[in-house]
């Protein structure tokens, strides 16, 4: 019996990848005093676009051993 990882959805990386990314830009230029609003919107901008990458470019076609 082979066991493996269970298939994600490219949605569920590309979401975990946006959020992971949001929260290092926005809590990072909290950290070196960029305006809250600011921060925010460009880390939830940036956050964004790494879904739509992810959820479009993310992954290859799987390869069989």
């Amino acid at each position: 019996m082979h066991l493996r990882a269970p298939s994600i959805d490219q949605g569920v990386h590309g979401f975990v990848w946006s959020v992971g990314f949001f929260l290092y830009m926005w809590l990072g230029a909290l950290a070196i005093d960029v305006a809250g609003g600011v921060a925010f919107v460009v880390s939830l901008v940036a956050g964004a676009a790494i879904f739509l990458f992810v959820r479009t470019r993310g992954g290859g076609t799987p390869s069989r051993h």
